[in-house]
């Protein structure tokens, strides 16, 4: 690792998914920020390559029938992604005491490379790797993650000097199986990017005594302590997330540090913005008239969802992400309906995991208020073409996780670029971000233990937080009508302070500074 030279560094990244801006290759925010890096890396000439799963059918697709029930559907992949990834390389693994047949399918951006183990053999084995999280029994997602481990050690092996590569990131414990096969010690890094204790997943010990032969103590083998005692380095990703992971790890804290995640301000912020903040022309008069021509598009999209709604003198609030119970959806659900009378119109956008029975519930809720409420739009297809439009576009964004249980999110910071200020916990990110009042505003408490979700205390911390984010919710929408020059001072504050900030350019500079030696702009 010493003299090294910069023709000869590849920068491998090992992600389960990868949100490209075609393809249905990712879930959510892990799948977009490993997208943004891709693409930010293309960008920068460096030799960085993306190894993941090819998902024939993607992650899911809701529809709903006649009574407003969410049905899952398996996604079909695009023809255009599949017109440009190429065959790069066909080999074989050994698993479950069976020849796997795998092919290596690449999708290139500049000099960065993603690449997609394709299963084509045995039938079992396609099953299991069909879809993005979606597997029919813990054997078929341990097996699902023991070939991914397997595959990217022979991939590696074969395409690759094993001595030009400088970095092996592993994203999330998933991935944290590799070391386990393929040893080069000092190249492993693992990237954390889950908050909550529930996120860090084990696998029965048998399975790995199985396929590597190791003897393992406990029953259930924690993947991110694998991947942490084989890794050089450990990132959290976010300075909160960084106290909390060393609360829950402590015997790794000479392993751990952060790096805060960023946007790929390119992919992000929306050309008609951009060209104004790059002209260095950007007042509040210019901003207001940018941000309500974005609007008057924004219900030219939505119509396609609620065809006779106006926006016209209307305050536009955004609740997107991944729909599940941490990220709080009843506040957006109890917000709509408790303001329905004022011109305030919410739209949400998100999904839901098909065996989270709680976030599915929360679709058909959303679905029921879309059909009855005319200041309520559910955008139930959301995927990243759809998360551009309503991040730039709408007037608010609301980010509402549970204090404690959120990594980073971005969404905020997608939303900053564009002037679009938001209303947010104090958690994950937000903090190193937002200053309330000035570039966006904060509600709730900064809360560092874990505390169960179903506790009476939670449900206290709930209510209090309600309550303060509704009566700011109130006092924004009163600034937005009345004193519209202080809202869009603060829309202006939020570009301003953000695009610095959070760019990915940024990011990679931070993880690879020997490689990246660029301005932080």
């Amino acid at each position: 690792m010493n003299n090294r030279n910069n023709s000869k560094q590849y920068i491998i990244s090992v992600t389960p998914d990868i949100a490209l801006d075609t393809g249905y290759t990712y879930a959510g925010g892990l799948g977009v920020l490993e997208g943004d890096k891709f693409y930010a890396a293309g960008s920068l000439n460096l030799k960085y390559i993306v190894l993941s799963l090819f998902y024939k059918h993607g992650y899911v697709e809701w529809v709903f029938d006649e009574n407003g029930n969410p049905i899952p559907k398996p996604q079909e992949q695009p023809e255009d992604f599949l017109k440009n990834l190429s065959a790069e390389d066909r080999f074989s693994i050994v698993i479950r005491n069976e020849k796997a047949e795998v092919e290596a399918l690449i999708y290139k951006f500049g000099t960065a490379k993603a690449v997609f183990f394709n299963v084509l053999s045995p039938p079992w084995l396609v099953k299991a790797v069909d879809r993005i999280y979606i597997e029919n029994s813990l054997e078929e997602k341990v097996y699902k993650y023991i070939f991914f481990s397997k595959t990217v050690a022979e991939y590696l092996k074969r395409n690759i000097e094993l001595d030009e590569i400088a970095y092996i990131d592993l994203q999330e414990a998933y991935t944290a199986i590799l070391p386990l096969q393929l040893k080069i010690p000092g190249r492993y890094r693992l990237v954390i990017h889950t908050a909550g204790i529930w996120g860090h997943p084990s696998f029965p010990r048998e399975y790995l005594k199985k396929e590597f032969g190791y003897e393992f103590i406990e029953n259930e083998v924690l993947l991110t302590e694998i991947g942490l005692a084989s890794s050089q380095q450990a990132f959290a990703v976010s300075a909160k997330h960084y106290d909390i992971l060393r609360k829950i790890f402590p015997h790794f804290n000479d392993k751990l540090v952060y790096i805060t995640n960023g946007i790929n301000i390119e992919r992000w912020m929306h050309p008609e913005v951009k060209k104004v903040f790059e002209s260095h022309r950007m007042t509040l008069d210019i901003l207001e008239d940018v941000r309500k021509k974005l609007v008057y598009k924004l219900e030219k999209f939505l119509q396609n969802y609620k065809k006779d709604l106006v926006l016209e003198d209307k305050f536009v609030v955004l609740w997107a992400r991944r729909i599940t119970e941490y990220k709080r959806p009843w506040m957006v659900i109890r917000l709509a309906k408790e303001l329905k009378d004022l011109p305030i119109v919410f739209v949400v956008g998100g999904k839901a995991h098909p065996n989270d029975a709680t976030g599915v519930e929360y679709m058909k809720i959303f679905k029921k208020m879309h059909m009855e409420m005319p200041n309520f739009v559910f955008i139930h297809d959301y995927d990243v073409a759809k998360a551009k439009i309503l991040l730039s576009s709408c007037h608010l964004l609301l980010f509402t996780p549970f204090p404690g249980l959120e990594a980073c999110g971005t969404s905020y910071m997608k939303a900053a670029i564009n002037g679009v200020p938001s209303l947010a916990s104090r958690d994950g990110g937000v903090l190193e971000f937002i200053v309330d009042g000035v570039n966006g505003w904060l509600f709730g408490n900064d809360i560092r233990e874990p505390i169960d979700m179903g506790s009476n205390e939670a449900r206290n911390i709930n209510e209090k937080e309600y309550d303060e984010l509704k009566a700011k919710l109130l006092k924004i929408y009163q600034i937005f009508k009345e004193e519209p020059e202080v809202f869009y001072d603060i829309s202006l504050s939020a570009i301003r302070s953000f695009v610095p900030r959070v760019s990915m350019i940024r990011v990679l500079r931070e993880y690879y500074p020997d490689i990246v030696k660029l301005p932080l702009i």
